[in-house]
């Protein structure tokens, strides 16, 4: 079953860029509310005024890191069940597996394509 396109989705990215290259790629996969936060500490404020349904997160930002947002995410009674999207330029086996132990529901390395979205956000839907 594919991934709802009026899910609520929260991007969160401390480059502007990357979070506009990402809108518009979920723009193109027909998925229009969307959220966005610089990093995990204003994404946590963005989660907690509710209807979020996917988070999608950069590991490498200045307050909170992308893979300690996931931790707080993971241990939170209210928000541990949301789908959680790592996206990162962090290739690195032991980066890949601390993201597993953390609960991360998939995994993108950057530079990616919208096909490589795409399949990642419908593995995490299916």
């Amino acid at each position: 079953m594919p991934a709802d396109t009026n899910m609520r989705i929260l991007v969160v990215d401390d480059f502007s860029t990357m979070r506009r290259i990402i809108k518009n790629i979920l723009r193109q996969l027909g998925f229009n509310n969307i959220e966005e936060a610089d990093d995990g500490t204003t994404g946590w404020e963005v989660l907690n005024k509710g209807g979020i349904d996917f988070i999608i997160s950069d590991w490498n930002m200045p307050q909170m890191t992308g893979i300690e947002f996931l931790r707080k995410v993971r241990a939170s009674e209210e928000f541990g069940d949301l789908p959680f999207l790592m996206v990162t330029a962090e290739a690195q086996q032991e980066n890949i597996i601390e993201a597993v132990q953390a609960k991360v529901s998939n995994y993108i390395v950057k530079p990616f394509t919208a096909e490589t979205l795409k399949q990642k956000i419908d593995k995490i839907f299916e």
